[in-house]
């Protein structure tokens, strides 16, 4: 029996709901499957811990985790602490310090969920978003605060070794799913030294994949094609900013942010990876149980695939797809009137009549 160690992190807001139906589906495989054990430790590292410690987690904190088999995560963000000091304090120190450089996000239209497009065939592709480096680098800094002169500089970093990793991981991916083009999103025209190295890096790592078409296409555009026909698309490697942009708009396409789930990849394993939904805390409907928690039980099945469980990940997929479909226990998002808890125990109940 394998036993996996994953390491709790529910959030605010609305995290500590849906991350609750997210270990229920979870302990719900351990029980049905006898070679899958589940042992979770819960970090209550969240907006409330920096108002008593004056800090998101522990100095300690990422030793604390680096040995787990996997961080499952739920939401950040509270209205009593600057919103970007969760981000800088918890996601990024665990994003950046246990390299997760891939930010896997699928943008999968589900059986019975309509997009506000009407499209030839279902959305379903993934974005390869670089996770580690880019726009989202600590980089810069502000002068001459509170005077007519104040300046402020934010550095991207975009580096050989970021772009190539990132771009190896999409393209074998590719390879394996018999996808033989992959869109690359830039802005090389105007942003000409970061992007023009971005661009060059994603060519050349192509050369190494014969078969597989790589398309460059500016970003502005992009957009308006994920728009025009986002079923056109099967794979897209974009940059930290750009990928997160495409994704939120992708998720738009498909049914909302409580569909939407995420992967952040440590692909080589030195680290643990870490899996979350999209959405953030929403502290506006915290506590009604209204939350859709699909978008965390969805991220647990990258979880599980990435662990090498690609058969208890397809299960969890097909219960969410049943439960989705049958247009019943859905949460107000998706015009329905169940609560959290009523979406969780319809998917664990489809899990059960699988195994």
């Amino acid at each position: 029996m394998k036993t996996y160690r994953i390491a709790i992190l529910p959030g605010d807001g609305i995290g500590p709901e849906v991350m609750t139906e997210g270990v229920k589906v979870l302990k719900a495989l351990a029980e049905a499957d006898s070679s899958f054990q589940l042992e979770t430790t819960s970090f209550e590292w969240n907006s409330d811990y920096y108002l008593k410690h004056n800090r998101m987690m522990p100095e300690d904190g990422l030793s604390r985790l680096k040995d787990f088999d996997a961080i499952y995560f739920g939401a950040i963000g509270d209205r009593r602490v600057p919103e970007h000091i969760p981000i800088w304090e918890l996601i990024m120190p665990i994003r950046k310090n246990f390299n997760q450089y891939v930010n896997l996000r699928p943008i999968k239209q589900l059986p019975g969920v309509k997009s506000p497009l009407h499209t030839k065939s279902p959305i379903d592709f993934y974005v390869f978003r670089e996770n580690a480096e880019g726009e989202y680098s600590n980089m810069g800094g502000r002068l001459y605060q509170k005077t007519p002169d104040e300046m402020a500089v934010q550095n991207t970093v975009i580096t050989k070794k970021g772009v190539q990793r990132l771009a190896r991981y999409a393209f074998d991916y590719a390879r394996k799913n018999s996808v033989t083009k992959v869109v690359n999103a830039t802005k090389s025209n105007a942003i000409i030294h970061s992007m023009g190295l971005w661009d060059e890096v994603v060519k050349t790592t192509a050369s190494e994949y014969p078969g597989i078409e790589v398309e460059d296409v500016y970003i502005d555009a992009l957009a308006a094609h994920f728009v025009q026909r986002p079923e056109s698309f099967e794979v897209v490697v974009a940059s930290n900013l750009f990928g997160d942009i495409l994704t939120d708009l992708g998720a738009a396409l498909v049914g909302g942010l409580g569909l939407s789930p995420s992967a952040n990849l440590n692909p080589e394993g030195d680290f643990p990876s870490m899996f979350e939904p999209i959405h953030g805390s929403a502290p506006d409907i915290t506590g009604k149980q209204i939350a859709n928690p699909i978008a965390q039980i969805w991220s647990a099945a990258l979880m599980l695939e990435h662990l090498g469980r690609e058969d208890l990940s397809a299960i969890v997929m097909k219960a969410i797809e049943r439960v989705v479909e049958s247009n019943t226990a859905l949460t107000p998002d998706l015009k329905g009137n169940a609560k959290t808890f009523e979406t969780g125990d319809a998917i664990v109940k489809q899990i059960y009549q699988q195994m």
